[in-house]
């Protein structure tokens, strides 16, 4: 079969491997979509695992049924979670899926970006969610990192009426921007470098949108009856990004740091100021649980997160270089595709 085989942001090569072979409680998915996420440009953190295939926003066609395997047939459309918890650990227990051992050592082989994927007994048995009719498999694609937002608005504590500050209208950003809307949001504030995603930003429901090189708090005041922010969720790792975020919260409010920032990166905090003076909660939230790919795809069946609008590129295998190239670009791509049967 082919893969598009990464080694770098700038040198990814469709080369073959064996189709992967599948065991007891197994399945054989053949790649009909697959995002190009935003973690998957970053260079940093992948590049030192290099040569791999990456790709974990997938959804397919089950086109081969392990032994043992009795929920899903050949022919199944189904998305699959690439990291899935144990459920039955401190942290599965405790409602921090995310944090499992077993989250953080599974996966699925080689990767999205390939004709086929194995996934494994556990992957399975724990993260393998069906595609309904009407969904098609570009918008199943969503799952995952709808899953992920969702997850963090939760831990947000996002509340119908708040004002919620989204810093970085990316994928994420806009996914942000439509489920905070979707929840009841009073007011939804983006803002962002690039003129072009402002203004997507404001097609997928902000009422303001800011350029993130003005005086955030002092522009935020000015379109939000004189308050900050109740949520500020910050969906860029820039470091000037995060310092806006403090900056930008109301007193009692909250920051959610969705987005990581490159290595080494420190913030000034103060903690009278944040914290004993002005009762500030900063949370971070990573990848999603279950539960929350479940739901989002309810979501995105039900129309309520309008994800076909968000992709403008859609690619074959032997693109995925150029899917690459204009996904850290970050100017004219909003959501990649990369579709390996094209």
């Amino acid at each position: 079969m082919r893969v598009a085989m990464y080694y770098n942001n700038r040198d990814i090569r469709i080369e073959e491997m064996p189709i992967p072979r599948i065991g007891p409680g197994e399945l054989l998915v053949r790649i009909e979509a697959s995002g190009i996420c935003g973690s998957d440009v970053m260079e940093w953190y992948r590049v030192k695992r290099a040569p791999l295939v990456l790709g974990h926003e997938i959804a397919g066609e089950v086109v081969e049924v392990g032994e043992g395997v009795g929920r899903y047939k050949k022919g199944d459309r189904i998305v699959a979670s690439h990291h899935v918890p144990c459920n039955t650990c401190r942290y599965c227990l405790s409602g921090h899926h995310t944090v499992c051992d077993t989250l953080r050592s599974t996966n699925f082989e080689p990767g999205g970006f390939a004709e086929y994927v194995r996934l494994p007994a556990i992957n399975v048995a724990y993260g393998v969610y069906p595609i309904p009719d009407e969904v098609s498999f570009e918008e199943a694609t969503f799952t995952e990192p709808l899953a992920c937002v969702l997850r963090g608005q939760r831990i947000a504590g996002l509340r119908p009426g708040e004002t919620v500050l989204v810093i970085g209208s990316g994928i994420a950003g806009l996914l942000h921007i439509q489920l905070a809307r979707s929840l009841g949001a009073g007011r939804v504030v983006a803002t962002d470098i690039s003129d072009a995603r402002l203004k997507t930003a404001k097609a997928f429901g902000a009422d303001a949108a800011i350029h993130a090189g003005k005086d955030i708090p002092s522009e935020l005041r000015s379109v939000n009856d004189g308050w900050l922010a109740d949520k500020v969720l910050v969906c860029t790792g820039a470091k000037s990004a995060n310092i806006q975020a403090l900056e930008s919260v109301e007193r009692g409010g909250t920051v959610l740091f969705f987005a990581p920032t490159d290595p080494g990166v420190t913030l000034p905090v103060s903690v009278n100021e944040l914290f004993f003076r002005n009762d500030i909660t900063l949370t971070t939230s990573y990848a999603g649980s279950p539960a929350d790919h479940m739901t989002a795809m309810e979501l995105i069946r039900a129309g309520r997160i309008n994800v076909r609008k968000m992709i403008t590129h859609r690619l074959s295998l032997s693109e995925t270089s150029k899917g690459f190239q204009v996904v850290a670009e970050a100017q004219e791509a909003t959501k990649v595709i990369v579709e390996p049967l094209r």
